[in-house]
């Protein structure tokens, strides 16, 4: 008798991320050393990549921590795991203390628990995940990890689908969580094409204890009241399958906003006077979409912080190709100065 259908649906998951993971390391060897006298023999303990969970001892990342361990040993991948402590409430470290133990009776090793400062910058959700993506980071360079999977199911993307339409970024927004993100290719997502129902069943399948995080149901936060508010009332007026189309709008975009990006990139060399500045009438030329990307590059070059460079603040640079009446300078994020001076745009840093 096989493993229950939601067990196997997510150790499937995570083994075709191994293998994507295990295939390109073997073309990074491939490509940086000849091919001949090269050792055919097994890897050693030693030898072998390593590949960390993220796990917050929540339903999604012990269940994608269980698939890992399961896994893992079949394709002489090292499996291990890091569970991050923000510090938010009372106990936090016995919580972590307790998770980590659980990860290290799966068989995972490395396994430790990272405690970090969550700060204040852009709100409390993303200052914690600021926090974890910085602890994760460390622990991935210090163990020289080959990616680092992370629980992310098909509600999750649709959650960030919608909090991206609410913030009226562009389609860029709208893409969501990348099946693969981070320098390096590191985070790997293998849940996005599976339900959070889907990890919770496997979990109940395997009896393993999961926590229930109190702040994912605070309508305090707003991620938390989309999910229990906001979802609900949407398949209640539009009929089940929001969320999968949801999930496919996110593919869908991905998709477009790499192909713009790819154009504004080979765009961006056409645009630019001998000096290097950028010609307003050239600008003016390009589709819209392709010139606010070029404009958006252009910022991000002088120094504007991307995650603090609004879709607005792009608007208004644009309206000194598009709607030019002799404007002042703009002062944008980064203190990055944008000016328009004789037919040419002037992008620097004050």
């Amino acid at each position: 008798m096989g493993p229950h259908p939601a067990v196997a649906a997510i150790r499937l998951a995570v083994r075709r991320v191994l293998h994507d993971v295990l295939n390109e390391l073997n073309e990074d060897i491939a490509g940086a050393a000849p091919s001949c006298g090269r050792s055919t023999a097994a890897p050693g303990p030693d030898d072998r990549p390593l590949v960390l969970v993220a796990c917050s001892g929540g339903a999604d990342s012990m269940a994608l921590a269980s698939a890992l361990a399961f896994e893992a040993p079949k394709l002489a991948v090292r499996a291990g795991a890091v569970t991050v402590d923000h510090g938010l409430q009372a106990g936090s470290d016995l919580r972590a203390a307790e998770v980590a133990g659980r990860l290290t009776a799966m068989g995972l090793d490395p396994v430790e628990s990272v405690a970090v400062t969550v700060g204040r910058a852009g709100g409390p959700e993303a200052a914690a995940r600021d926090a974890r993506y910085a602890a994760l980071d460390e622990a991935a360079q210090r163990h020289g990890a080959a990616a680092v999977l992370l629980g992310h199911t098909r509600d999750d993307q649709a959650e960030t689908v919608l909090l991206g339409l609410a913030r009226g970024s562009g389609i860029r927004s709208l893409s969501g969580m990348a099946a693969v993100s981070g320098a390096g290719r590191r985070y790997r997502r293998p849940f996005l094409r599976l339900d959070r129902q889907t990890a919770r069943t496997a979990c109940l399948a395997q009896h393993l204890p999961v926590w229930d995080d109190p702040m994912n149901a605070d309508p305090a936060y707003t991620r938390s009241r989309l999910r229990h508010e906001g979802l609900p009332a949407l398949e209640k007026a539009l009929g089940k399958g929001v969320v999968e189309a949801l999930a496919r709008t996110a593919q869908l975009s991905r998709d477009d906003a790499d192909a713009l990006d790819a154009w504004a990139a080979q765009a961006d060399e056409t645009v630019r006077d001998d000096t290097g500045l950028l010609d307003c009438a050239k600008l003016y030329a390009l589709p819209p979409a392709v010139r606010r990307r070029v404009l958006r590059r252009a910022l991000v070059a002088a120094g504007s912080p991307a995650g603090s460079l609004f879709a607005r603040h792009v608007e208004e640079v644009e309206r000194l190709i598009v709607g030019w009446r002799g404007q002042k300078p703009l002062n944008l994020p980064g203190r990055v100065e944008a000016r328009r001076q004789g037919g040419r745009l002037v992008i620097r840093q004050s």
